[in-house]
């Protein structure tokens, strides 16, 4: 049986700039469903839309909450994994994040994207 396909999405955009952010949780949903791998990666400015509260202000067009589309990732078995080194940058604790996300260390990163079929940065 062939090795299960993986796909990175790196989310470096932030709350200021909204469009950016469904197309990663959409993307990797979607992902998850074709039996594909799927991880969102989130640094910088990505770190706004993993913060508790935050996605649920966020609502484009007729999508629902982006609130409501991360929680259907994480249903779907996407892995949310936020930058350590992002979050001491950024001042933000270990219980800042949305239920589900996983704190993870810069060297993931790299270990993530040499190990994905597809990487793909927002």
């Amino acid at each position: 049986m062939p090795e299960k396909k993986r796909m990175l999405y790196v989310q470096t955009s932030g709350v200021n700039a909204p469009m950016r952010l469904y197309s990663p949780i959409v993307l990797a949903t979607v992902a998850a469903s074709m039996n594909i791998d799927a991880t969102v990666y989130f640094l910088g400015m990505g770190l706004t839309v993993i913060k508790k509260g935050a996605a649920e202000k966020i609502q484009l067009g007729s999508f629902p909450v982006l609130s409501e589309m991360m929680q259907k990732a994480i249903d779907a078995g996407v892995k949310f994994m936020v930058c350590d080194q992002s979050s001491q940058m950024m001042g933000l604790g270990r219980g800042d994040y949305v239920d589900g996300a996983e704190i993870v260390g810069a060297a993931t990163l790299n270990d993530l994207t040499l190990d994905a079929d597809g990487v793909l940065c927002f």
